[in-house]
């Protein structure tokens, strides 16, 4: 081992250590030899080819040079003839010969010598082998025909008068400005446009047909008419452009020959030209062109970037982007990487959108496309995801890059993104502004089932309104639910404002109902200057400020509202009588406009809070009333809010102690476990104390831990809340939060049951007879749907097929496009429907952004389209703080301090509040709930015809068995049992109800004859009834068919007639001179009870209290 160690040579010196530290040191009694590499650019060819051809801007120099040489010859050529004289006679010597001076002469040959030896040089350098390519260029002939003469004349005297076609030089001329176009793109390292250098081309070989034709004709009519160059023009111009007056024509046969070549010349030469520009062109108008830097940096603009544009997608963002008065003047640049369609072309040339709307086929992947845009100067970049795609992850994936080339790009532009999936969220949290789709539609489907038409309740307030749609309606609901649509959210510093700066440094339940009964607004949160986060309703202990910015519900922001005294209005009773009418509508007096609302201001007057108009009146013989609204104060105190309503769970004080125990082991307060993905905000909510095994998870199939197998088997205290998905994703986490949130009483958690299939054996198994809510999620499979519209096709016949076999069922459900709304519930022959479909129309005709809202499912919450909320990305750039707003209104956020939404119903009880501003101050005063609308149910008025339908439907099976009475009490007994037996809930003992109506018919055809007119029209009307009615039966036959099947009790399932005789909807910030009815469900802002709780005692009686139910007396008392 030894002697092999000795025998391995050292290490060089460059490889030591001490080398490497020393650097070159070590190196130098090494022997080296340096070597020098060339690419044949020291000889001399190598080095003109480099300075006349390869190298930009000496090449540029030397092209700009030669056609400077071919103008000036062209410029000779003119002088010349014009010193010449003509000459008389006709003799052909004078075609071959001309007068030429001799200083002329001089210039001539010069610029023929240097023109000569450029081309030859340029010939040399370019040469490749092949000496006749070079020689048989046109360029290269024409050189030689215009200059060889000249250098002849040289050594032959004799031949300086010798005409040469000098004029020809202009084509030459062309040939080096396209050259130099081409050096110059490239020596300032601009892109050069192809529409650019084939105008050039167009115009420069019309030039040079124009001059070689005035030259030619003038020449060869020295033998004629001796025309001068303007009768030559003249002649060219009125030539070519088709008129022909005949005042000048040439006389010489040559000149006629010429003539006849040069027009054979430019009907082959221009069309082709015509038709590379007009190629151009087309490609032009797909490709957008560019957006002007001039334009970029004195105008402002947005781009959105998408990935294909459909025209409700720009019809919506156009008519919310430029519905703010400040954004007017912006220019919308869209940048696609598709073709623009045909439908989004001809909204495009409307000259409303045409000047202000600039479409660019281009990927926002690359920098060409997005210099195009001028990215680096847009004020915001909206990309958009595309939702109408089967694999939603490979659109978020795509939004994704779009993201970061813009931002990589220009990293100071505002990227307002749309995302799909909440797990991708986390890739684009650089982004200014980020929706998420599955986050909000989870999050409304579950408030939904909590706080009815919460969707309809966001939707509305994300949408820039007039308040004028409905108006022109006869019926009072729509007008009233029309008005109070246009309310929106905006926002002042309070020390700036007239609604609320008198307010400073009294406590934000006082200025919120002040507010509102002043001025008819409602204060909903406020920001610190010093902080980011938005604080709703903080809750009656905050205290504001005068730098405090006040978000507030109204038809319009302060700045563009006038003031007048109520004194004023007094005057002018022109709106008085509008109000006393039983309606009570939600005006407020407030007369909407385009730019400005006048709002009459209240008597600010002090008046007791105990006094009449707080007062119950007394009722008849009572002589008791119930004690008054306590006023609500400037800065509250201890006692004057109702602790136990805000830090107590009530469910938990009215259970029993075994109960509360038992309650106690089941459910613990914290934050989840696990996250499903990265980014979700943690919430607070009701947890269990131990993780429930997967096998018990499967309802429809027993394990070792328990024997069930059906939802009733459970004995589900509370109804169920079913989920009917085609998978269970990431979203399904922004769905169970809300319903499990920590202030809900835990005996009002609805059990949630997730359905991934359908079918009805499953419908039935789940304990869809006894659930509260059915949540149908838009169906991800159905998006490979050819026609974009079919996409909601399977999602609408499912419901359909839900509400025709459940039809006292709740369903909610999420479609794709707004427009297959009116598909819900649908029923072809109602009337009212289609009246409100005609509404429709009208409203859409007049321009308003939400002609669907009058839709009943709509209206009632019954359905949304998430492509409604792609409104809150675009009020984002105006206003930036509705994202958060509307994250914490539906509890995807939770910051301390700031309140929740929830609702409460109005029982008999509380009717004797009577209107809405003594609600308002009632609730301020005792729990510092601050409400913001109102969602109410009424009967649906029905024509005569229907009314009369319905009762005979009502009274048909009553008419039947008063008749089958009379006749089975002669006949026989047990028929009569069988019939009455037929109507009762074990119907699918006895023969079907079609058959027996056949039979039924058949007894009435044999007895037609003995009654009279007027009853037999009755009898046929009824039959008619019953066949309807029949085919109702038969769909209740089949699923208690199928529920005594599976084993499972029938009892439970109603059956309701196919009619709806109910209709909901919305009014936000009504009125304070509004009627409150009976069941209307009011939307309240409640302070967040974990802001009231003692740092010291975390005992249970200090967890957090809930929303009240809406069909329980927990409600806030009032």
């Amino acid at each position: 081992m030894v002697d092999l160690e000795s025998e391995v040579p050292p290490l060089p010196p460059r490889y030591r250590f001490r080398d490497l530290l020393l650097g070159d040191q070590g190196w130098q009694n090494d022997d080296r030899v340096q070597v020098e590499f060339y690419m044949n650019e020291n000889t001399f060819k190598e080095r003109l080819k480099l300075f006349f051809i390869k190298n930009q801007r000496s090449s540029l120099r030397i092209r700009l040079f030669n056609f400077s040489l071919k103008l000036l010859s062209c410029l000779l050529y003119i002088i010349r003839v014009l010193l010449e004289n003509p000459s008389q006679g006709n003799e052909w010597s004078h075609i071959f010969w001309v007068n030429r001076s001799l200083p002329l002469w001089g210039l001539q040959v010069s610029v023929a010598l240097i023109s000569l030896f450029e081309t030859i040089l340029l010939g040399y350098l370019s040469y490749k082998g092949n000496i006749w390519e070079q020689i048989l260029r046109i360029p290269f002939i024409l050189e030689i025909i215009n200059a060889v003469p000249f250098i002849i004349s040289i050594f032959w005297p004799s031949l300086r008068n010798l005409f040469v076609p000098v004029f020809l030089n202009c084509w030459l001329a062309k040939h080096a400005l396209e050259n130099m176009i081409n050096d110059l793109h490239r020596a300032i390292q601009r892109t050069q446009s192809a529409m650019f250098n084939q105008v050039l081309i167009l115009i420069s070989t019309l030039l040079c047909l124009i001059f070689t034709c005035i030259c030619g004709i003038q020449h060869l009519e020295r033998i004629g008419k001796k025309l001068n160059l303007f009768d030559s023009l003249y002649f060219c111009i009125v030539t070519f452009s088709t008129v022909g007056f005949g005042d000048v024509t040439p006389e010489t046969w040559s000149s006629k020959l010429f003539v006849v070549a040069m027009i054979c010349v430019a009907l082959v030469v221009l069309p082709i030209q015509f038709e590379q520009l007009a190629y151009l062109w087309m490609e032009r108008q797909k490709s957008g062109g560019n957006y002007s830097r001039h334009r970029a940096q004195t105008e402002k603009h947005v781009v959105l970037c998408v990935s294909s544009l459909k025209i409700d997608l720009l019809m919506d963002f156009l008519n919310e982007f430029y519905a703010h008065p400040r954004l007017q003047d912006y220019y919308v640049v869209i940048l696609c990487p598709t073709e623009m369609d045909v439908q989004v072309r001809r909204i495009l040339q409307i000259p409303m959108w045409s000047q202000r709307v600039i479409y660019l086929q281009g990927s926002a992947l690359k920098d060409q496309d997005l210099l195009r845009a001028k990215m680096d100067d847009a004020e915001a970049c909206f990309i958009l995801s595309s939702r109408c795609e089967v694999d939603r992850t490979s659109s978020d994936h795509q939004t994704i890059l779009r993201a970061w080339a813009v931002k990589d790009f220009a990293p100071n532009c505002p990227l307002y993104v749309q995302i799909l999936k909440p797990e991708n969220k986390f890739h684009i949290k650089f982004a200014d502004h980020v929706v998420c789709e599955e986050e909000f539609k989870y999050a409304m489907l579950a408030l939904n089932c909590i706080c009815p038409a919460t969707s309809t309740l966001i939707t509305l307030l994300v949408h820039t309104s007039r308040g004028q749609e409905g108006q022109q309606s006869p019926e009072q609901w729509q007008k009233m639910y029309g008005r109070c649509s246009g309310n929106e959210v905006y926002h002042i510093v309070l020390e700036e404002s007239t609604f609320f700066a008198e307010y400073e440094g009294k406590s934000f339940t006082y200025a919120s109902f002040h507010a509102h009964k002043k001025f008819g607004v409602c204060l909903i949160g406020v920001r610190r200057e010093d902080n980011k986060n938005i604080l709703l309703n903080p809750g009656p202990r905050y205290i504001m400020n005068s730098t405090d910015i006040c978000f507030y519900i109204n038809i319009t922001k302060e700045e563009n509202s006038a003031f007048k005294n109520q004194d004023q209005q007094r005057k002018s009773n022109v709106s008085r009588s509008f109000y006393h009418g039983p309606s009570r509508l939600p005006v407020h007096s407030i007369i909407a406009s385009m730019g400005t609302v006048a709002i009459d201001l209240q008597d600010t007057s002090c008046r007791s809070a105990s006094g009449p108009t707080l007062s119950l009146p007394t009722e008849g013989s009572k002589e008791t009333r119930r004690p008054s609204i306590a006023p609500v104060l400037e800065v509250a105190d201890t006692s004057s809010i109702q602790t136990c309503d805000l830090l107590s769970d009530q469910s938990e004080d009215e259970t029993t102690p075994d109960e509360e125990m038992s309650s106690n082991l089941e459910y613990a307060k914290g934050y989840p476990p696990y996250s499903p993905y990265i980014g979700s905000s943690p919430t607070f909510c009701h947890l269990l104390h131990e993780k429930v095994p997967f096998c018990c998870l499967r309802l429809d199939k027993s394990c070792q831990h328990n024997y069930y197998e059906d939802a009733k088997a459970y004995g589900f205290k509370n109804k169920l809340i079913i989920v009917a998905a085609e998978t269970a994703g990431n979203g399904l986490y922004n769905f169970i939060v809300p319903l499990r949130a920590y202030y809900r009483p835990k005996k009002e958690l609805n059990p949630i049951v997730l359905l991934l299939d359908n079918p009805l054996d499953d419908l039935l198994r789940c304990g869809v007879t006894f659930a509260a809510n059915m949540v149908v999620v838009d169906k991800e499979s159905t998006m490979s749907a050819e026609e974009d519209y079919m996409a909601d096709a399977k999602t609408i016949v499912n419901v359909q097929t839900l509400f025709r076999l459940f039809s006292s069922l709740s369903i909610i459900t999420e479609l794709t496009h707004p427009a297959n709304m009116r598909f819900m519930q649908f029923r072809a022959k109602d009337c009212y429907s289609l009246a409100l479909s005609k509404l429709e129309k009208k409203e859409r005709e007049r321009g308003s952004n939400l002609a669907f809202m009058f839709r009943l499912p709509f209206a009632a919450g019954r359905v949304f389209s998430i492509s409604m909320l792609d409104t809150l990305l675009y009020q984002s750039f105006v206003k930036d703080y509705m994202i958060s707003i509307t994250r914490l209104l539906l509890g995807l956020d939770t910051t301390p301090g700031s309140g929740f939404l929830c609702s409460m119903k109005i029982t008999a009880d509380d009717l004797w509040i009577r209107t809405y501003a003594r609600l308002y101050q009632k609730l301020c005063s005792s729990t510092g709930d601050v409400p913001i609308g109102i969602y109410r149910t009424e009967s649906q008025k029905l024509t005569t015809s229907e009314s009369r339908k319905i009762a005979s439907q009502s009274q048909i099976s009553i008419s039947v068995e008063e008749w089958e009475d009379t006749k089975d009490s002669k006949e026989q007994g047990h028929h009569r049992s069988n019939h009455r037996n037929s109507t009762s809930s074990d119907q699918s003992d006895h023969p079907l109800l079609r058959r027996k109506s056949m039979q039924w018919a058949r007894r009435l055809s044999r007895k037609g004859p003995k009654h009279s007119g007027k009853t037999a029209e009755k009898i046929t009307q009824q039959r008619l009834n019953l066949y309807r009615r029949s085919e109702r039966q038969e769909l209740a036959e089949l699923v208690k068919n199928r529920m005594k099947h599976l084993g499972l009790s029938t009892v439970g399932y109603d059956e309701m007639n196919d009619h709806q005789s109910t209709l909901s909807y919305i009014l936000i910030n009504p009125s304070p001179d509004t009627r409150i009815e009976l069941n209307d469900v009011v939307y309240l802002i409640r302070p967040d009870p974990l802001a009231y709780l003692p740092n010291s005692e975390p005992s249970r009686r200090n967890s957090i209290c809930n929303v009240t139910g809406q069909d329980s007396r927990e409600e806030t008392q009032l």
